[in-house]
């Protein structure tokens, strides 16, 4: 009598100490896995990020994360049922620009392709890339065709695409280079939705050929709501290079294509909350580099935190005349509790070392949530603008005691000297020989101009790959330091995108990220091998 072995996890990688990437033997196993983590939840799971070939799972804490490396490798793989109801419909026009370069790829006509496209029903595996963009896999591989061998710089919201085995539906006008078959006015997102993805992971797909486009309304027409200017709060007079709203993030919306987001250095802005007596999730300003300027709307309790600078308070008399000799004026100290009464400025100098600064107000910053976070997204665009002049800013109630705290140490930053980040090798550190890891951390890193809060982009040495092709995409996180084909490494920030192709070395420390958040442009880093990994590489045996 024959038997049939148990479908398993094929390896699991750690990812960082914080989490886990567990290796399948096709997309079918990845779907099973998916399914079976959102119906039964591993204990201290925070997140799951299913791709082609893996499924990425991130824990609570490294404690959580080894707790969950070993049960991944117990678990027996049972395939997710199939809903009968559900399917999602998405009418499209078929006239996109590269329908006949398809067909000429395919061997099939044109009425061909169209026929093949809506002719299956398409189940979303995973999500990625943008919100609400998700990878839709078909019930057989006839259009399986390769990506455009030169990206468009701007592919148009509601284009039709096919990239590989894939079909999906970019939700917003972004890069990309899958091929246009067609365009749909299908909402992908939308955040007045209960539900903002229009499609999520398991959903059932079936695409309907229609002659025109029509485009969902967003929601029933509103009133326009009369400006509100809170009674209390902050007012912007400059916003310097750039200035944000952060909290501690949104997390667990990674299945939807969305990242954590939050401030970059968590430690300061729990500081900063925790100096005027907030709770440790409110919301406070997050500025880079100096120069912001804000005035008090009513007596206020402010703190400062992050990067040492100098704190200049005077009436607005001052701001407005710019002659310092303009009214009294003081210097207040960072790290500590300071009254900002009505009408007076505060000035934030240029960082004497560090690149980021925390203004938290006692109740916090009261701007919308979405998604449970009122943290602006840059990548995605979720979340409040950019702070600009004359915007007032109005404070909550998110305090978690009736005192404010007392003055508090904050950490040394390196300024003109080199940051050290602990890095933990792989997940793909086996792309790489020794000596690309030894290159790693044995040089100093630049932090280039075209870093931001998705990702910093450091200039050295290249490192060289051992192993050629494509990497599948898989899940990522922040702390990773993803290698292009250029061998520069990027290490992703908070903003970065849930999946990405390159191959990534190494992760940065989940506790050294507040670090890494403070390093300014033209900044150095230099990076150390973790003394100790809380997870290692295992593998089930051969079947």
């Amino acid at each position: 009598m024959q038997t049939t072995t148990a479908k398993r996890v094929r390896s699991v990688r750690p990812v960082g100490t914080r989490a886990v990437l567990a290796e399948l033997d096709g997309l079918q196993d990845v779907l099973a896995l998916q399914d079976m983590l959102y119906k039964s939840p591993l204990p201290g799971q925070v997140d799951v990020l299913a791709a082609a070939e893996t499924v990425m799972v991130v824990g609570e804490s490294a404690a959580a994360t080894r707790a969950i490396s070993a049960r991944l490798m117990e678990l027996e793989l049972t395939a997710p049922e199939v809903a009968d109801s559900g399917l999602v419909v998405i009418d499209t026009v078929y006239d996109g620009d590269d329908l006949a370069d398809v067909a000429e790829l395919t061997g099939l006509s044109v009425d061909g392709v169209i026929a093949a496209h809506t002719g299956q029903v398409w189940t979303v595996a995973f999500a990625g890339f943008a919100p609400g963009f998700g990878y839709m896999v078909g019930e057989n591989e006839a259009l399986t065709v390769p990506r455009r061998s030169s990206p468009r710089t701007a592919v148009p919201a509601g284009s039709v695409a096919l990239g590989g085995r894939y079909s999906a539906v970019y939700p917003r006008r972004s890069p990309g280079g899958w091929q246009l078959i067609g365009r749909t006015g299908a909402r992908m997102w939308d955040l007045d939705r209960a539900q903002p993805a229009l499609v999520r992971p398991g959903d059932r797909v079936q695409y309907r050929a229609v002659r025109e486009v029509v485009t969902a309304t967003e929601s029933p027409a509103r009133e326009p709501e009369k400006e509100h200017r809170p009674e209390s709060g902050l007012r912007i007079l400059t916003p310097g290079a750039q200035s944000l709203i952060q909290d501690l993030g949104r997390r667990g919306y990674g299945p939807l294509g969305v990242s954590a987001a939050g401030a970059l250095d968590r430690a300061s802005l729990r500081r900063a909350n925790r100096l005027v007596g907030n709770a440790a999730s409110a919301a406070a300003i997050e500025s880079v580099n100096g120069g912001l300027t804000v005035e008090a709307v009513g007596d206020q309790v402010v703190a400062v935190t992050g990067a040492p600078t100098t704190l200049t308070v005077g009436p607005s008399s001052w701001f407005e005349s710019g002659d310092v000799q303009a009214g009294a004026r003081r210097t207040v100290p960072m790290a500590a509790p300071f009254a900002l009464l009505d009408g007076e400025v505060l000035t934030l100098g240029a960082p004497e070392s560090g690149f980021r600064n925390y203004v938290a107000v006692r109740g916090g910053v009261d701007v919308p949530e979405v998604l449970g976070s009122r943290s602006t997204d840059t990548m995605s665009g979720i979340g409040p603008g950019p702070l600009v002049s004359k915007q007032v800013l109005g404070v909550g109630d998110a305090t978690a005691s009736t005192a404010v705290g007392s003055p508090e140490l904050q950490p040394d930053f390196p300024g003109d000297g080199v940051t050290v980040l602990d890095v933990v090798p792989g997940p793909r550190a086996d792309w790489f020989d020794q000596d690309a890891l030894d290159s790693l951390c044995s040089q100093e890193w630049l932090v280039t101009p075209q870093s931001n809060r998705v990702g910093m982009r450091l200039d050295g040495t290249p490192l060289e790959r051992t192993r050629e092709g494509e990497l599948p995409s898989e899940g990522t996180m922040a702390g990773a330091l993803q290698i292009p084909p250029a061998g520069l490494p990027v290490l992703f920030l908070a903003d970065h995108p849930i999946t990405g192709g390159y191959p990534v070395i190494g992760v940065v420390r989940d506790e050294h990220l507040d670090l890494a958040a403070q390093v300014p442009i033209g900044g150095k880093i230099r990076f150390r091998l973790a003394p100790d990994t809380t997870t290692t590489f295992t593998k089930n045996p051969e079947k």
